[in-house]
Parts: C-alpha cells; structure tokens; sequence
C-alpha cells in the first residue's frame, strides 16, 4: 500500500481520473444536496456497532480525503463493491454538517482494476 501511495503521490499526473469524478479537494465547491461521484483508494472502511447497519469509508485521491457514508440498503445492494474494492468510484449526495463535508452513497462501484494502469508504462492520461 506505501508503495502504490508514493506512485499516486509523486506521479500525479498519471492518475488514470475516471469520468466524471470530482477531485476531493473541490468537494467544498457543490452545494449541499448537489449529485457528485468521487473516486479514491479505501483507506478506512468503519462499520460501528452503534451505526444502525451504516457503513463509513474514508477514500483518499492525489488531492486529499473524502468521507463516504453507505447506508444499510445501499450497502446490500453494492456489498461486493464496498467489502472487497481497493479503488472505488462513488456517486452521490455532498451533506454538509457543519465544516465537516459527506458523500452520501448512491452507487458504489468497484475500479479497482484501474489500478493496474498506474504500473502499465505504456499508459497515456492524455489519450482518449
């Protein structure tokens, strides 16, 4: 895991982004309520005892930190997803409490085989 953080830390610039993902350093730009997906590896995956079945991820891109609160039903629909991925693309709704900022999961998917790009000399971020 240090290893593949230095290559997203030093390399940047060839961090394969995936569509449409909003960097975590710009989740302060959205209003609340405001649909966003955000990509990032898992650092933390928490499931409290206390939580009602809530699930709270913390994934990480080259730009910072994202909280990603999973709820019950959501969970049971993309457990695969949640349990296992290394690298996982999240759509859903930015909440706001305070200065703290949440992606509340819709959709959870699974990119973890994008991982494989960042040690793929070959790759081109540049390319269509």
């Amino acid at each position: 895991m240090f290893v593949l953080m230095q290559i997203l830390s030093y390399n940047a610039h060839k961090w394969p982004r995936p569509p449409a993902c909003l960097p975590h350093d710009r989740l302060n730009d959205p209003p609340n309520g405001s649909l966003v997906a955000v990509a990032g590896l898992v650092l933390v995956r928490q499931r409290p005892g206390t939580a009602k079945g809530v699930i709270f991820l913390t994934l990480e891109d080259e730009t910072g930190v994202s909280n990603i609160v999973v709820w019950k039903k959501t969970y049971e629909k993309f457990r695969r997803a949640v349990v296992s991925g290394r690298l996982l693309r999240v759509t859903g709704r930015i909440q706001r409490q305070e200065s703290v900022v949440h992606v509340v999961a819709e959709i959870v998917e699974d990119i973890s085989p994008m991982l494989d790009l960042l040690l793929d000399p070959t790759f081109d971020p540049a390319a269509p």
